[in-house]
């Protein structure tokens, strides 16, 4: 039994390093993140939380961005005290990408309408708010939907959702690398459509 849990970790472990791997910097201070991330995953050390508010100090996180076009769904989030994408941390045994689908339902009450593909982004970053003081190693997915989208949100940790474009996100309020992320995916964006084109 013991043993069987140890490879059950082992292979999630090396599938959540290859979801980091896979990301292709935006720029010097993601391949920096990126870098530590590996560091982190390949040292051994648990990597995802294990009791509230944050056990180990350093741990797993999926965002993911619900977007439509350049519009971006923010939550406001009571703890964080910040317009954030929703996200959540990623459990002990599960994949990333099962806590998007897992956390859209939850925070949003939605299933996405296509399978969640590889994270855009990675980040390190030092919380703040009410429950700062711990490190979050995010993957940051991409969840199109329509701003017509049925939202029945978590009002135990919302106050609100919103819908941004991407200009017009409050960056004094929300999360330090989300305009870096936006960057990159409107880059991303550009680059699909020039491919489009091209056919």
């Amino acid at each position: 039994m013991q043993e069987a849990r140890i490879i059950r970790d082992t292979m999630m472990r090396a599938a959540i390093r290859r979801e980091v791997a896979s990301i292709e910097p935006f720029d010097e201070l993601e391949e920096i993140h990126r870098l530590d991330a590996l560091a982190w995953i390949d040292s051994g050390v648990p990597i995802c939380r294990t009791a509230k508010p944050a056990t180990p100090p350093k741990h797993l996180v999926s965002y993911f961005a619900v977007v439509d076009g350049r519009e971006i769904l923010l939550v406001d989030h009571k703890i964080a005290q910040l317009w954030l994408p929703p996200g959540g941390h990623v459990e002990p045994g599960e994949h990333p990408r099962e806590t998007v689908a897992r956390e859209l339902h939850e925070e949003l009450g939605f299933v996405a309408g296509h399978d969640i593909a590889e994270p855009l982004m990675v980040t390190c970053a030092t919380t703040v708010g009410l429950a700062s003081g711990h490190i979050d190693v995010s993957l940051w997915y991409v969840v199109k939907a329509a701003r017509n989208q049925r939202i029945n949100f978590d009002e135990q940790e919302f106050s609100s959702v919103r819908w941004f474009p991407y200009s017009d996100v409050p960056q004094g309020r929300s999360d330090p690398h989300l305009a870096r992320f936006l960057a990159k995916l409107g880059s991303c964006n550009r680059s699909s459509d020039r491919k489009l084109h091209r056919r």
